[in-house]
């Protein structure tokens, strides 16, 4: 007997028909012996109705209001499920994150999970029943509801999974698991058999489908098996393992892009110890996440500095970068929406030389200019122009031959 942690996505349960498809796959994994925790998201694009009538309601907004009025996506899915899972005759008890013991921090609408208290979830599975539990949401410390942000539902899966020291976590979706690249730019891509934790980190950090960032390192962080797959064909998919596990590591394995990404350009910053830091702390007091950075280096005392951080934070950025300008003794700040991120990631690359150059050199051949670079032992980032992003995608994918 395994017991199964199943997440289903928006699509999986975007209407009363899928509902239903969703609890005949659970009733064939009871029948084959397996106990099985549903987490499951709000219903198709319900989230997005919510965030538009808040919107026409109300400019102010409270963060702990809209918490309470995202949360009930979830909940009506879950019932939902329940009572197409009664209809075959299996007990099933629907959970929201606080009765399923999921305590979180106080930042509503981007929480972070701190405990988890599993007892009910527990003693459902040991009476022969089937917990189904609202994804996406907790209960602060403060006896709050809380939302989990973007792809929360993937993380209190995983959350979950680690919790009750769960055989496997399977996150369905409308893909069938984890590809070389995004099948609606090459259609040619490859779905991937088996990738690494690390590698499935870099792939959600640079734009990739299938799994949120969050839900991937608790996942490393706490040894939980996953598997990618849809809800549509229910045919295996992509299994994220222990890097160790994978006998023969691709020199490339997947190439991502990223359209919302924003630079920020700090000019002439004097060369001078502390400045640096005092602009970059002034983005974390801001709650703004940055990724790749750029400092050239100075021959006339001063040097520019540039930065990516999300589009959606380009404005609070510019804010930021503008009021330190008279303290740093800059002379000014450049903003650009126009680019995109276009990434190469593969565990192999730590032992094969020349993937830089044939990265650079596929780029060059196309025409495509490299606004900035970073790296790390598996993942090569370019910046390039928005409109160059997709052809960008497309060259490197052949040239590194992963279709």
């Amino acid at each position: 007997m395994s017991l199964l942690v199943q997440k289903f996505g928006g699509t999986s349960v975007a209407d009363a028909d899928r509902i239903r498809a969703v609890a005949d796959h659970i009733e064939r994994n009871l029948r084959a012996g397996d106990q099985v925790v549903a987490v499951v998201s709000a219903m198709g694009k319900t989230t997005d109705q919510l965030v538009r009538l808040a919107d026409d309601v109300s400019s102010t907004q409270p963060r702990r209001e809209v918490d309470m009025l995202l949360s009930a996506g979830e909940r009506i899915t879950m019932a939902l499920l329940c009572m197409a899972l009664a209809d075959l005759g299996i007990a099933a008890t629907s959970f929201t994150g606080s009765q399923a013991g999921i305590i979180t921090d106080g930042a509503h609408t981007r929480a972070k999970i701190v405990e988890i208290k599993a007892d009910r979830l527990r003693a459902t599975l040991e009476s022969g029943g089937v917990p189904v539990v609202a994804g996406f949401q907790g209960m602060s410390t403060d006896r709050d509801v809380t939302t989990l942000g973007r792809g929360g539902s993937d993380t209190t899966a995983v959350a979950l999974a680690a919790a009750l020291d769960a055989d496997s976590c399977e996150i369905y979706t409308d893909v069938t698991g984890v590809f070389s690249t995004d099948p609606r730019i090459v259609p040619e891509a490859r779905k991937l058999p088996r990738v690494s934790y690390e590698e499935m980190l870099e792939v959600a950090a640079t734009g990739g489908r299938g799994l949120a960032l969050r839900s991937v390192e608790f996942a490393r962080n706490h040894h939980v098996p996953l598997h990618v797959r849809s809800s549509f064909t229910w045919e295996p998919g992509t299994l994220i393992v222990e890097e160790e596990t994978i006998m023969e590591q691709a020199v490339v394995t997947a190439i991502t892009h990223d359209e919302s990404e924003a630079k920020v350009t700090v000019l002439g910053v004097p060369d001078q110890p502390g400045l640096a830091a005092r602009l970059f702390r002034g983005l974390a007091d801001r709650g703004i996440s940055v990724d790749m950075i750029v400092q050239n280096t100075s021959t006339t005392g001063t040097t520019d500095i540039s930065f990516t951080v999300p589009g959606d934070d380009l404005a609070a950025s510019a804010d930021v970068a503008e009021s330190l300008v008279p303290s740093m003794g800059a002379t000014g700040v450049e903003t650009d929406d126009d680019v995109a991120r276009v990434s190469l990631v593969g565990a192999g690359m730590k032992t094969h030389p020349g993937v830089t150059a044939l990265t650079f050199e596929t780029l060059a051949n196309e025409g495509i200019n490299i606004g900035m670079i970073s790296t790390s032992p598996i993942r090569i980032s370019c910046v390039v122009r928005s409109a160059d992003a997709e052809r960008a995608v497309r060259a490197l994918h052949a040239a590194f031959e992963l279709a």
